[in-house]
């Protein structure tokens, strides 16, 4: 592919940094989609970081789908990432604007607000609360249905270091994320310098 939109080919070898936190929703609690079904969904920030092939920042809320994932939410501030993600493995990306600032010895303490040219949607802080196991193997598969109606698999494998921390989530009721308002998260883990495959050759 040419212009704007370059990504590259299936698979993607990604570095980076990841926090997840898992939060019980209610049924009828996203206003905007009052039919998003109940129940356990895990929302990551993710940095991804050189050497990867695209060097971007995502946030993403994704829900257990059997032995799956399905990522319901997501967006990227790399044109070529969200594209990538859409055309190769059906994934909802959007466009976003990230800001994050860092301190303390290893970026134990993360700042982060997300939102668009119009308003900011949502910040939240992490700090690490623990030590970091050592590097240990990861491995799920997403589960995304095109417009079409058709299912893909994506598989997806890597190690990485993980550890607890305590992470702080304000959302406004203006933006995507109003569903969280007001929620806690049941934990939050960060993923350390994780190096991950996403997808097959070939998709």
């Amino acid at each position: 592919m040419t212009g704007p939109a370059t990504y590259p080919p299936s698979p993607w070898t990604l570095h980076g940094q990841l926090w997840l936190s898992l939060f019980r929703v209610r049924r009828g609690a996203d206003p905007q989609h009052p039919d998003r079904p109940a129940g356990l969904y895990g929302v990551a920030l993710v940095s991804y970081e050189d050497p990867s092939p695209l060097v971007y920042r995502e946030l993403l809320c994704a829900r257990p789908l059997g032995a799956d994932v399905g990522i319901t939410d997501i967006w990227v501030d790399s044109p070529a990432s969200r594209a990538g993600g859409r055309d190769l493995w059906a994934i909802p990306k959007e466009l976003a604007s990230f800001r994050r600032t860092t301190r303390g010895r290893a970026e134990r303490h993360a700042t982060w607000e997300i939102g668009d040219e119009a308003a900011t949607w949502a910040s939240i802080e992490v700090t690490d609360a623990g030590p970091r196991t050592p590097r240990v193997p990861f491995a799920f598969r997403t589960r995304q249905v095109r417009d079409d109606g058709s299912v893909v698999v994506t598989p997806v494998r890597g190690t990485a270091r993980l550890g607890r921390s305590t992470a702080r989530w304000t959302a406004y009721d203006e933006g995507p994320l109003a569903w969280l308002a007001g929620e806690r998260p049941l934990v939050t883990l960060r993923a350390t310098d994780f190096a991950m495959e996403f997808g097959r050759a070939g998709g």
